[in-house]
């Protein structure tokens, strides 16, 4: 179903579709592609392709966004950081998805009152009961890996912030046996890449959680490697029913579109993790991880992750190779 630019190209006009917010809420998961480009960068706020993406995360009620951020021991010339500090890193970023700046109003562009000048402005803004689910999701998150949960906010100075930390201070009542911790969001990304391995899970908001999981992603080698998965209440273990949203962490690439140079592990990893957290088809997930993994070690790499000593292919190719590997 079109989303985003195709959809603007379409007979629609607009970047969600009704027939596909519907199709989407009557699947049992959705795998998304990118969806931008520079073609569509001027248009008005309402036709960018990114509204159909939003429009697409609260129309499916997806208000956790789990961003792994895992060291492929293959690619670790690949890497920004140096290999005794990226090596072994496994962080899982919980971000919440459909509050916050993104979201909040008023928002919007005026004339100040005072000096006649425009102005552009947003608000952050979170009720309790969207702080406490992402709470929920990642003390359960944080419960099924190392049982440490490092919370990332700015309530030295924001309101919103100060709440965001009283709630999820209370629900840590919850869970005993996670160790919590508290960061600003400015000393956060500084730590992920002076010392990545300190953390294990971190729960923020919308906006800290965009940035934050990107600076992971590069720890990685590649945020093309990178998968995520955004989940509603049904798939957090809660009680509303709806299917979960998978899509890869790079954005599109128009630079290199119809060249055969994109990597598509990281939509490969996405599948993996659909059937694992969409589907509860955790075999067949396995299997799809472990043949990108197989495709690795047999060295075969895009232009991103590509080091000395392994063969530079191209997307059809790898993608060709994965299937090898799947296959055996």
């Amino acid at each position: 179903m079109p989303i985003g630019g195709a959809a603007l190209d379409s007979t629609s006009g607009i970047p969600l579709p009704k027939e596909t917010l519907s199709a989407a809420k009557q699947s049992d998961a959705v795998l998304l592609g990118a969806i931008g480009g520079n073609k569509w960068d001027s248009n008005e706020k309402h036709l960018k392709p990114e509204t159909g993406l939003l429009q697409l995360r609260e129309g499916l009620k997806v208000f956790a966004n789990l961003r792994p951020a895992t060291f492929f021991p293959q690619l670790v010339d690949a890497s920004s950081l140096k290999k005794e500090v990226a090596e072994g890193v496994d962080v899982m970023v919980v971000r919440e998805l459909t509050g916050g700046i993104y979201f909040g109003k008023p928002r919007g562009f005026r004339k100040n009152e005072n000096y006649g000048e425009e102005i552009g402005f947003d608000t952050e803004v979170y009720a309790k009961y969207e702080i406490d689910r992402i709470a929920r999701v990642a003390f359960e998150t944080a419960r099924k890996r190392r049982g440490k949960l490092c919370n990332v906010d700015k309530a030295d100075v924001l309101e919103a912030s100060m709440f965001w930390r009283k709630c999820v201070v209370e629900i840590s009542s919850e869970y005993p046996d996670v160790e919590l911790s508290h960061m600003y969001a400015d000393n956060a990304a500084m730590q992920l890449v002076r010392y990545p391995k300190q953390f294990d899970t971190i729960v923020t908001n919308n906006i800290f959680g965009d940035v934050l999981s990107d600076v992971a992603s590069e720890i990685t080698g590649s945020i093309w490697m990178l998968p995520s998965a955004s989940l509603g209440e049904s798939r957090s273990h809660l009680a509303v029913q709806g299917p979960g949203l998978f899509e890869p962490r790079h954005g599109s690439a128009p630079d290199i579109a119809g060249q055969d140079k994109a990597n598509p592990l990281g939509t490969l990893l996405c599948a993996a993790m659909l059937l694992k957290y969409g589907l509860g088809e955790e075999n067949a997930a396995k299997r799809i991880k472990d043949a990108v993994l197989d495709t690795l070690n047999r060295g075969f790499r895009t232009d991103d992750i590509k080091s000395s000593g392994t063969k530079l292919v191209g997307c059809k190719e790898i993608g060709e190779e994965v299937l090898k590997s799947l296959e055996t």
